[in-house]
């Protein structure tokens, strides 16, 4: 096992989650992969390996009531000891709410609220480090994207309150990236949103910040300098001029 601890990495099979991984076993972490996407993930699997560090792909669909525990057991079974988890895998839905389809709404809460609550807890009497990949949607209300962005908002206060309860104990850190270039939007179905269209990031350059925050000991990473003034504005502006604003962002192009 690596001297520098493992991390079990959740979506680890594209986007920011394979940056993620990628870049812990940059710093000679082993990884524990974890994703539905069998293929992709033995690719990474084995992209990683020759890098000389232990990459384990575990293929699963988290999108299920069990599957935390699924996953907690499995990683037991197999003796690996987890001392970084990596809550990022979450998906996102796109429209008006009136419009939408509760099975892909609940299928946002399991993987966005549900699951990275539950294998925290699950985790953390044995890990040293948590990173919750959060999102600077968390930090407004978001008319077209709004249960994607309240379900953000939970991981966000959620991830900053243990982060308190747990100081001196385990390090807890929340990286808010803002838009980034991955298949995000193409699967919420995003293609007519002006999201993106002014400042977005990628997902190598959001790694790189959330490792560093994370072993630094920070407990809110926004990886970009545009973002943090978003924050800054959307932190003194009235509520109901960042509704608008936001709504016109989600909005179309």
């Amino acid at each position: 096992m690596s001297e520098r601890g493992t991390a079990l990495v959740t979506g680890a099979s594209a986007g920011i989650g394979a940056a993620l991984a990628r870049e812990f076993a940059a710093h000679g972490h082993d990884v524990v992969l974890v994703a539905r996407r069998a293929e992709r993930l033995e690719r990474l699997a084995g992209e990683l390996e020759a890098e000389g560090v232990t990459a384990t792909p575990i293929v699963m669909d988290l999108d299920d009531a069990a599957a935390a525990m699924d996953l907690h057991e499995d990683v037991t079974e197999r003796g690996l000891d987890i001392d970084i988890l990596v809550n990022n895998v979450g998906v996102g839905t796109y429209g008006p709410f009136a419009d939408s389809d509760l099975d892909a709404e609940r299928t946002q809460l399991r993987l966005n609220v549900v699951l990275p609550v539950e294998l925290t807890r699950l985790f953390l009497d044995d890990c040293r480090k948590v990173l919750n990949v959060g999102s600077m949607a968390g930090m407004a209300p978001g008319p077209g994207l709004s249960t994607y962005y309240a379900s953000k908002a939970y991981v966000n206060s959620f991830t900053e309150a243990i982060a308190e309860e747990l100081r001196g104990e385990v390090d807890v850190t929340l990286v808010c990236p803002g838009p980034v270039d991955t298949e995000f939007a193409d699967r919420a179905g995003m293609g007519e949103s002006s999201v993106g269209s002014v400042s977005s990031n990628t997902p190598e350059n959001v790694a790189k910040a959330a490792y560093s925050g994370l072993m630094d000991g920070e407990t809110v990473v926004i990886p970009s300098r545009a973002m943090r003034v978003v924050d800054l504005l959307a932190r003194v502006a009235p509520r109901s001029v960042v509704r608008r604003v936001t709504r016109w962002v989600n909005s179309g192009r």
